[in-house]
């Protein structure tokens, strides 16, 4: 009886990584740390470019899509590159609102109906975080990184729209239809 209590509590200590995260999976994040972003979605077809942000220190983003669905949202998705010499980190990426908790991300920007004059900002989910990517810490240099936001649409007549992040040139898109 002994033996076999001692090898179910072997058997419950052993395996994996025991870096005090409470994962055995390397790769999946630690407790307290936010998730790298996942590849592009299904359906975003990166070798397209509709649109282009260029910001300071090599830092740009290739649009791929700004797609308005059915149930009055708009996403965008686009691939983050950062071509400069120095590690990036979103800081100023960051929105503004002081009931954000969405750290290291994209939750900063904004669509603008410039012809409407209408801005409209990341969604949040009910506990604060960014409809948007996250994770956006130590961009090495040469890294690329998917990204995205999620935005309520404007109005169905609004077909051109302009998508901001702070630092970075505004990069005018025509919405499509999901």
């Amino acid at each position: 009886m002994l033996l076999v209590g001692s090898l179910l509590a072997l058997t419950a200590c052993g395996g994996g990584n025991d870096d005090g995260s409470g994962s055995d999976d390397p790769k999946k994040p630690s407790a307290g740390k936010e998730a790298e972003s996942p590849a592009a979605p299904d359906g975003v077809d990166t070798k397209q470019v509709v649109g282009e942000l260029k910001g300071p220190n090599g830092i740009e983003i290739a649009l791929h899509s700004a797609v308005r669905d059915s149930g009055g949202f708009v996403t965008v998705n686009g691939t983050l590159s950062n071509k400069g010499e120095r590690t990036f980190r979103a800081a100023e990426w960051v929105s503004g609102e002081t009931a954000i908790k969405s750290k290291s991300s994209i939750a900063g920007a904004t669509l603008v109906d410039p012809n409407g004059k209408k801005r409209y900002l990341v969604l949040r989910d009910t506990d604060g975080q960014c409809l948007c990517t996250t994770g956006l810490s130590d961009v090495k240099s040469g890294e690329t990184r998917p990204v995205f936001a999620q935005f309520p649409a404007p109005p169905k007549d609004v077909k051109t729209i302009e998508f901001h992040v702070p630092s970075m040139s505004p990069a005018r898109v025509e919405l499509s239809e999901g």
